[in-house]
């Protein structure tokens, strides 16, 4: 991946809030911004607050409890620059950016750099430190981890995204934020400015290449279009079963023989509940007519410890070569614990396509849609 350093240095100043920009002072951020032509969500993200404050980093005593470190303070931070990144372990957004958040931990962990995972949940199984706990373990995520699951770090932050990243300098000065996907190369050069500022030597100027596979794999923005869907009945869109998505109600649903792009449908014996829906009896379905190359599924067991079969179909078909990391080419996957499940991988040409998924057992609780 190449950059012209020096068009982007132009500019890098500013976002730093470095002292030739002395008018802009210390504690500039740069504005949130999107990729080009991007025309669906590319990030989860909470009612707009304002930036956060210098002092939002003592908030990290409030955390509930750490992983992979001992508690951080501030004050035992100062003197290190800093990158806390904003996640919670079923997104996808935030799953394509950990390759490189995992590799400027590594490459900058003996130069100055401490990256601290702030995991604040968005689905209440990942309240649960032990899920979260796993979830890291699978993921590599070996730096320091801080469970916000009383969001008292995000509200000091004023944070509203999941992904969001925000570089503080040896001072404890929060010098850039960036939420979403992308604009890694313009992050970690800011990293090594911070790094520079600090006389923690000279960091280098090389950028991190990575090797993203699965599901950290950058989306496919060309072809993506069908945005991120939740089915509880509290934040559901384009619910085509008749009688829509009540809540509290356990009832037998059909799905219709066609759907609309972006429409989906239940068939079977569920019930809808406000952040995710239940099925009650083998055999129910879910139908979801969508574009992009890469659909998931955030869902798992109803009752730990008991595995839910279920079977992938593609415009009636088993997947074979679209089958996603979570499922083979027949189509058979089984969810065992509560995350985002990979379910379809296709090749080009991307076009409509309608998903089924049936499950063989009961039991199995089903959150959001995402693509890629």
């Amino acid at each position: 991946m190449k950059t012209n350093r020096l068009l982007v240095g132009a500019v890098l100043a500013i976002a730093v809030g470095a002292p030739i920009a002395g008018f802009l002072g210390d504690t500039t951020v740069s504005q949130p911004t999107t990729s080009p032509g991007v025309r669906v969500p590319f990030l989860h993200s909470l009612p707009v607050g304002q930036t956060a404050d210098q002092s939002a980093l003592a908030s990290l005593e409030r955390a509930n409890a750490w992983l992979n470190s001992p508690p951080l303070t501030a004050e035992a931070l100062r003197g290190k620059v800093v990158l806390v990144d904003f996640w919670t372990y079923s997104c996808i957004n935030w799953r394509r950016t950990l390759p490189y958040v995992r590799a400027w931990a590594d490459k900058y962990k003996d130069r100055g750099l401490v990256v601290i995972g702030v995991h604040t949940p968005e689905f209440e199984f990942e309240k649960n430190a032990d899920n979260v706990r796993r979830a890291a373990k699978d993921m590599g995520v070996m730096y320091p981890i801080a469970l916000d699951s009383d969001y008292a770090i995000w509200r000091a932050f004023r944070n509203y995204s999941w992904p969001a990243i925000y570089a503080v300098d040896a001072q404890g000065r929060i010098r850039h934020h960036h939420f979403g996907e992308g604009e890694y190369e313009r992050a970690e050069m800011i990293i090594q400015q911070l790094l520079a500022e600090a006389g923690s030597g000279d960091p280098g100027h090389e950028l991190v290449t990575v090797d993203a596979r699965g599901a950290e794999a950058a989306a496919d923005w060309g072809s993506l279009k069908s945005p991120e869907n939740y089915v509880g009945a509290e934040r559901t869109e384009n619910f085509a079963s008749p009688g829509g998505a009540v809540p509290g109600g356990r009832r037998v649903f059909a799905a219709p023989a066609q759907l609309r792009l972006n429409h989906w449908a239940l068939s079977g014996d569920w019930t809808v509940n406000r952040q995710a829906i239940v099925l009650n009896k083998p055999g129910g379905r879910i139908a979801y007519r969508f574009h992009a190359r890469d659909l998931h599924l955030v869902m798992g067991p109803a009752a730990r410890g008991a595995p839910v079969r279920f079977r992938v179909l593609i415009d009636g078909k088993p997947p074979g070569a679209a089958h996603g990391i979570d499922v083979d080419a027949q189509g058979n996957g089984t969810v065992g614990e509560q995350r985002l499940y990979q379910l379809v991988r296709q090749q080009q040409p991307i076009d409509d396509r309608r998903f089924e998924i049936e499950f063989l057992d009961p039991g199995v609780e089903a959150f959001a849609f995402t693509f890629g």
